[in-house]
Order: C-alpha cells, then structure tokens, then sequence
C-alpha cells in the first residue's frame, strides 16, 4: 500500500487531521451519504468536460473512462447503504469544492489547466482518505475502501498528465502549487460540518486560550 500512497502523499500539501477520521468513526450515515455524493459529483464533472471539451479526443476518452467509475462507485456506496438501512437525505456542500473553484482561471486554456489540477486534488485527497479509513472501520466497509484505494490511487496522475498537454511545465508547477497551498487549508481547517472532504468539525479542535500563542496557520 505504501508504493500507492507514496506519490500520493507527496502530492498532496498536508495529511487529513486525526480529528476527521474520529468524526467520520463517530457519523458513519454521513460519511457513506457525502461519499455517494462525491462519486456522483465526480461523474458529472468528467461528463461535463467531455461535452465541454470535445475536440481534445484524449480528454474526452480518459474523462469518459473516469465517469463510469465514478458512476459504479456511486451504485456501490448506495448498495450498501441500502444494507445498512440508510435512507438518502440531502446534505449541504462543504466548502471544499468551492474553496479549490474560486482559483479557477477564466479563459481557455488556463481554464481547462485549472480545472485539471483541481480534479487531480480531489481525487488525491480521496485516495488518502480512502488509504486511512481503512483499518478503522467494520470488515465490509474496511474491504470496499481498500478496493477504491487501488483503483483510484493514479486518478491524480491522469488529470496531471492531461494537464501538461495544454500548458507550459513551469507554468502547471506554479498552478498546483497555488492549488495545494488552498487545498491543505481547507482540509486542516476547522469547518462547521463534517463532510467527506471537509476539514475537522469545529467542536473537535481545541480553541487556544488568550494567553497561549496561537499556532500557525497551515497556509502561513
């Protein structure tokens, strides 16, 4: 597993608090519920770039490809959910999608280049989370997210190496950079909900007193 996780963690800019996994431990409803969403949310993104983007044939081919994964891992999530008697209920968003959007670009291709990088964080961030569910939770859901750990773990390779087709080497570096730096925050960050890709819920970081020195942001 380590050889999988390796390039991941290497790409990502700060590993997920272990208040997050003790939230997801704590709301498994939520956790499979925001998880089915994020899978459906994947597809319909790769399908929007296909329609988006149809004159770049390998695009359109890899997002196609990567839409009916993502689609599978949906009916999976709700199968068993459906086993474990939970009903479908709407969630809010977290910020995460939002937050790594607001640093899309307008005009092409910068746009297509940031949508990319985004795509490649998200799935990165996935994989990790999938890698430290495992071992934590009960045998069926330990053995589904060791599964979607070794498919998914080169997602973030593949939005990668599309992007390097549209835009300068030094030019991709300094976008995922900017996308990590925003990424590690909103994962490390305490947020008001626990979500799939949220940061720790807020009642589970402690506040430093007013004679304590606060501790650095993980963006400083």
């Amino acid at each position: 597993m380590s050889d999988l996780l390796d390039p991941v963690r290497a790409f990502l800019g700060a590993p997920t608090p272990e208040a997050w996994y003790s939230a997801a431990l704590a709301d498994e409803a939520v956790l499979l519920l925001d998880h089915a969403n994020c899978e459906k949310k994947a597809a319909s993104t790769a399908l929007s770039m296909v329609f988006r983007y149809e004159r770049h044939g390998e695009l359109v081919a890899r997002m196609s490809k990567l839409a009916r994964e993502e689609l599978r891992h949906f009916e999976q999530v709700q199968a068993i959910m459906h086993r474990r008697g939970i009903a479908w209920r709407p969630l809010s968003a977290s910020r995460y999608a939002s937050g790594l959007r607001d640093l899309v670009r307008s005009g092409e291709p910068d746009r297509l280049v940031d949508l990319l990088v985004c795509g490649a964080f998200v799935e990165a961030r996935s994989c990790e989370r999938f890698a430290g569910l495992v071992g934590r939770l009960d045998d069926e859901l330990n053995r589904f997210y060791g599964r979607l750990l070794k498919s998914e773990a080169r997602h973030f390779e593949v939005y990668l190496a599309l992007a390097s087709d549209f835009t300068a080497p030094e030019t991709l570096n300094a976008r995922i950079e900017a996308f990590r730096i925003v990424e590690a925050a909103l994962v490390t960050e305490p947020d008001a909900d626990f979500r799939f890709h949220s940061g720790p819920p807020a009642s589970d970081v402690q506040t430093p007193s007013t004679s304590s020195t606060p501790s650095a942001s993980a963006v400083a």
